[in-house]
């Protein structure tokens, strides 16, 4: 009897995912946060309710060797959703046990194994949710639906005695005041990047004369490594600052914040540009034609009839350098701008892994968010012109 594969996406990651549960650690203890832990498998876990965990993945098996469709795809997302929530559940509930026959001072993390059930029952969920929902808009309500048992762990408190919890409890006001800092770096890096970028592009559109050594400034400033970059504006801020000393009382200086900015909104420019030009390219010339054949003057044009449609266009390129902003404001904590780069630092510098996550898990986290939200308003932007 040969058995046919119907579903090869969804069994070669369930492959990797049986392989990351019964061959890496799927948890380890130590007995502070310094010290290395000793691994401990998910089968000497898996007794009394545990042995629920067994369950999503025959039944995600079963669906693997069977076609694809809509209703099944519906069936992997909930199994996924399951599955995703009891290996938080029971990393938590194994957590809870150890911290009761440990010292207070023991930490209990997720292993590799564990991490990568995690990333991959998101996958399978999301692969499922690609074959449910045609729309970006419904793929991402699905996706967050998936998180939602997990999250609801998470917030009564079934993973307090994971040692990243226990990291996040010991320094919450740190962390509240890196994510402050860090949500005020991305909100003033994209006013200025809009601000200068929007017209920048529209002067490309319109004047090839000024488009080539634009975008070559532009491409020359993006080629320069980012803490190279934060480097260099050290000097003329500094003194700036000393020939201008009110600009101190605006929380201008040499480090912090100010080289910071000014470097996030010299990188963004780019990809602003970039999305502005092809977005009014992509707008056609006989729609131009016809709005102009209307009585309509060159502002009106642009206004009225380019910029709505090449407004999609125009927000993929925001929320890449909303995203890429996220992610290159970490490194903007080496001159002292703060931000969840400088619990990163702080953990590298002192060898603590739990700490170095608390600040990566959130980048990450408001990554996803940025982006996400991005693609919901460009989905609902398409839905409306429909």
């Amino acid at each position: 009897m040969i058995i046919v594969l119907k579903n090869r996406v969804l069994l070669t990651l369930l492959i990797l995912l049986l392989l990351a549960a019964f061959s890496l650690p799927f948890l380890s203890y130590a007995p502070n946060r310094l010290l290395s832990g000793k691994s401990i498998s998910l089968i000497s876990l898996l007794h009394g309710p545990a042995w629920w965990l067994l369950l999503p993945l025959l039944l995600l098996a079963v669906l693997s060797l069977l076609a694809p469709t809509r209703n099944r795809a519906l069936l992997t997302a909930c199994v996924a959703t399951a599955l995703l929530a009891l290996i938080f559940w029971l990393s938590g509930h194994a957590a809870q046990q150890l911290a009761q026959q440990g010292s207070p001072l023991a930490r209990t993390s997720w292993g590799s194994g564990c991490w990568l059930m995690v990333a991959l029952s998101g996958l399978i969920a999301a692969d499922a949710m690609t074959r449910i929902a045609a729309s970006h808009l419904w793929r991402i309500v699905g996706n967050t639906l998936v998180m939602i048992p997990a999250a609801l762990l998470l917030f009564n408190h079934q993973l307090d005695h994971l040692s990243l919890l226990k990291e996040y409890h010991n320094r919450q006001d740190v962390f509240d005041a890196a994510l402050l800092q860090h949500l005020t770096i991305l909100l003033a890096t994209m006013f200025p990047a809009l601000l200068i970028g929007l017209p920048l592009g529209v002067l490309c559109f319109r004047s090839a004369r000024w488009q080539v050594p634009i975008f070559s400034t532009l491409n020359i400033i993006q080629t320069v490594p980012s803490i190279a970059l934060f480097g260099l504006l050290i000097a003329p801020l500094a003194g700036l600052v000393a020939a201008l000393p009110w600009l101190a009382n605006l929380g201008i200086s040499g480090i912090g914040m100010a080289p910071a900015i000014v470097a996030l909104v010299l990188y963004a420019l780019l990809p602003l540009v970039r999305s502005v030009v092809a977005g009014l390219q992509s707008v056609p010339a006989s729609v131009i034609e016809s709005a102009s054949g209307m009585g309509m003057t060159r502002g009106q044009i642009f206004f009225r009839v380019q910029l709505p449609l090449a407004l999609p266009l125009f927000l993929t390129g925001v929320r890449i350098l909303a995203v890429q902003t996220v992610g290159m404001a970490v490194v903007a904590a080496l001159i002292g701008a703060g931000g969840f780069g400088a619990i990163v630092f702080q953990g590298l510098l002192s060898s603590a892994l739990d700490l170095v996550l608390l600040g990566v898990i959130p980048v990450i986290a408001m990554a996803v968010v940025v982006d996400s939200l991005f693609k919901f308003i460009i989905s609902m932007l398409e839905v409306t012109r429909r």
